[in-house]
């Protein structure tokens, strides 16, 4: 049987159908999540969640707009990153130490980068709270701004681009801020 057939099946319930798509992508899928977070226990757990999620929401699958294995891509990278964001946040409320291991690196005061911040244009300003100290996604962010996802992602990185000129961020910092940029 086809893929089409399998998903027409499983959109009626049929778990066998499920068993038959878990069986010819499972492998594509596990590799994809643990070449994302390098944890064997952690894939295999996304794994199941993956087809658990693709089981409750086979209903919104449409052909028409793409194939099932980009669809099934597509949920795997996000269970993937909301996955690592949750066992290792990459924004802490606390202070702007992003990662554990950066050290001494990073300034003690953070009223300046406070100061350069509260200066940027307003929406600026909005894309940094919530990217940053909110947590959203680029996908999540454009969308409670109400502007294009390009324009937000220009807005991210103009943002940026004014922080690094008026502030001088450690390297490590910087890196690791346009390392969300593509993530987003």
């Amino acid at each position: 049987m086809n893929d089409e057939h399998h998903i027409e099946l499983l959109k009626k319930g049929e778990k066998n159908s499920l068993y038959a798509l878990y069986d010819k992508y499972s492998g594509a899928l596990y590799g994809v999540v643990l070449r994302m977070c390098r944890d064997k226990q952690l894939s295999q757990d996304l794994l199941q969640e993956i087809f658990l999620t693709i089981w409750e929401k086979i209903g919104q699958y449409d052909s028409s707009k793409g194939k099932f294995y980009t669809w099934a891509y597509r949920i795997a990278k996000n269970k993937t990153l909301n996955a690592l964001r949750k066992t290792n946040p990459l924004i802490q409320n606390k202070d702007i130490s992003v990662y554990d291991n950066i050290g001494e690196d990073l300034p003690q005061d953070y009223s300046e980068l406070n100061g350069v911040i509260k200066k940027l244009e307003e929406h600026h300003q909005q894309v940094i709270e919530l990217v940053y100290f909110k947590g959203y996604t680029h996908r999540e962010a454009h969308k409670i701004m109400g502007v294009p996802l390009g324009t937000f992602k220009s807005y991210v990185r103009q943002a940026l681009i004014q922080i690094r000129t008026n502030y001088q961020l450690p390297l490590a910092f910087l890196w690791i801020c346009f390392e969300v940029i593509e993530y987003g």
